[in-house]
């Protein structure tokens, strides 16, 4: 069955302003990854996302006929509205970025991360570690969480995020960073030891100029807001949720 996917339950984060955009070839999840992240709270309207080819077209004599091609992409502009939040951060941040001419990262957060996963698991004392965990399902960068009745290995924390590392069908080691090394183990254990995903819904990253940031008008009866309209000044990155079933 088909699979709807509702904007509510959407955030959008503002970064720092940043001196130049890097090029298409060089933007990639990584370049967003260490930002210290404002959400924009109060937000109503989400407007759209995403390239666009620009048209060309030759029309030929001698074939009667309007030839064309893809020229240039255009992420577009993406016209949003919020509710009007005098305090919040973020309104801040934004309406301080309007009104300069420089680019910004943002982040748009989705409310569509899956149901958490989890199984009693074995750990290994090795280097590394190797954590049993039949048909597990899960992919290389999978985030997940150990909890115990006991004590875990050295080397491994109860609550503290780790990746997945070399997973095979059923058994994976865990690094302390996605693509990181498996953390070895040591010591002694006790204990029943759980695994469990720590899902996170899919994002849109991208730097965008802020290019208004007004409060509309409207009749008695019509609640003002505040229109922060982004003119996308790259390609757009697509994260898909992970973590769970």
């Amino acid at each position: 069955m088909a699979q709807l996917y509702p904007v509510a339950g959407a955030k959008i984060y503002i970064g720092p302003a940043v001196s130049s955009v890097p090029d298409d070839a060089d933007i990639d999840v990584s370049t967003f990854s260490g930002i210290t992240w404002t959400e924009i709270k109060g937000w109503q309207t989400m407007g759209a996302v995403g390239d666009t080819a620009t048209l060309i077209s030759e029309d030929v004599i001698s074939s009667g006929r309007t030839l064309k091609g893809k020229g240039t992409r255009n992420a577009g502009s993406m016209q949003n509205n919020f509710i009007i939040l005098p305090t919040d951060p973020g309104q801040i941040a934004m309406i301080a970025a309007e009104a300069t001419d420089y680019n910004y990262p943002f982040k748009i957060l989705f409310d569509d991360a899956p149901p958490v996963k989890t199984s009693t698991v074995t750990i290994t004392i090795a280097a590394p570690g190797v954590i049993s965990w039949a048909a597990h399902g899960l992919a290389a960068g999978t985030p997940v969480k150990f909890s115990t009745t006991g004590a875990l290995p050295t080397g491994l924390t109860a609550g503290t995020t780790y990746y997945v590392v070399d997973p095979t069908d059923d058994a994976f080691s865990v690094a302390a960073t996605a693509g990181g090394a498996a953390i070895e183990t040591s010591g002694t254990q006790s204990g029943t030891h759980t695994a469990a995903t720590v899902p996170s819904g899919g994002t849109k990253n991208f730097y965008a100029l802020v290019m208004s940031a007004q409060e509309n008008g409207g009749g008695a009866n019509t609640a003002r807001l505040l229109q922060g309209n982004l003119e996308i000044n790259s390609p757009v990155i697509v994260v898909a949720p992970v973590g769970g079933e």
